[in-house]
């Protein structure tokens, strides 16, 4: 049995005969080689496609990811937007139960207030400081589930539904709780043209109905008003129908004008610069009764302006609409 092959090899009639021995050894050896190579290189080639698809899938997820957070941000803005105004229809219905003497009424408003028609810097704060009512401001905070900034997509996910659950069981039943008022409000139609419900003036809301630090004493006393900071000569307007019972000096509060707006309902306006209405007087809401000023004790131009309902104050805040 031959252990060689021989490969001859003519390259033209003039050229000499060119012979190689080569053992069936080595040609087995490289023949085998060689599958093993194509093999490999086989391996490495799918690896190499599967790689490249696997990348392609992986850049789709992470953009796909990167849309879906945003849509879930987009999602938990509008929850909040919603709540938002769920909090002010339900703050509106809290003012409207206040001036119509309703159930549920209780005061509480005035934490979020932002200036008043701002035209002048902040200025004057003064009025007179009462010990503290039982209902003081307290501050009102969101009523959605907190979502972790560090949250992944699906606790997101899982904390919106849970608030879109919330919210719409809260507009359920502020739907019912309105239904309700309207009802109540039948014939109250004088108790609320009576009930001071708009701006006394216009300027800067320097000081609010609560606990604050006195320009005076430089101590924490009870501001038992309101502070609305303006350009001396601003009108002072009644915010509702009522009659003038008081006008004249007030100690602390300077030129002062009380109204009296029926069903133990009173309205004070210190601070003034001139009065322009009289004891006994009628007046209607948005009628000038006085210009804002900076008489008595106070650090400069203001009004300073009281809610009394039955002989207690209240927070002006929860009456204003506009």
């Amino acid at each position: 049995m031959m252990d060689t092959l021989s490969l001859i090899v003519v390259s033209d009639e003039t050229s000499p005969v060119r012979r190689f021995s080569l053992p069936k050894v080595m040609i087995k050896r490289a023949a085998i080689g060689a599958g093993i190579c194509a093999v490999t290189l086989l391996g490495l080639g799918i690896d190499y496609v599967r790689l490249r698809v696997d990348n392609h899938e992986l850049a789709s997820l992470r953009k796909e990811t990167v849309e879906h957070r945003a849509q879930v941000a987009a999602f938990e803005k509008k929850m909040g937007e919603v709540d938002g105004r769920l909090a002010k229809i339900s703050e509106l219905e809290r003012k409207v139960r206040i001036i119509a003497n309703l159930p549920g009424a209780a005061a509480s408003g005035g934490e979020e207030v932002t200036p008043v028609e701002p035209e002048v810097e902040p200025g004057g704060q003064g009025g007179v400081e009462e010990p503290s009512p039982a209902d003081a401001p307290v501050h009102r905070h969101s009523r959605l589930p907190v979502i972790p900034a560090d949250a992944g997509v699906p606790e997101r996910v899982s904390l919106l539904d849970r608030s879109a659950d919330y919210l719409g069981a809260v507009a359920a039943g502020q739907g019912d709780s309105l239904e309700n008022l309207l009802h109540a409000l039948e014939g109250k139609r004088e108790r609320l043209e009576s009930s001071p419900s708009i701006w006394p003036s216009k300027g800067w809301l320097t000081s609010t109905f609560g606990y604050r630090i006195s320009p005076f004493t430089n101590q924490q006393q009870f501001h038992a008003g309101i502070d609305i900071a303006g350009t001396p000569g601003t009108d002072v307007v009644a915010p509702a129908r009522g009659r003038v019972v008081f006008t004249g000096p007030d100690g602390a509060l300077g030129n002062c004008v009380i109204i009296d707006h029926g069903y133990g309902v009173r309205t004070k306006y210190g601070h003034n610069q001139g009065i322009y209405v009289k004891p006994g007087q009628q007046v209607e809401r948005g009628q000038r009764i006085a210009a804002l000023g900076n008489s008595g004790r106070s650090t400069g131009p203001h009004l300073h302006y009281m809610v009394e309902v039955n002989g207690k104050t209240r927070n002006p805040l929860d009456y204003i609409f506009d």
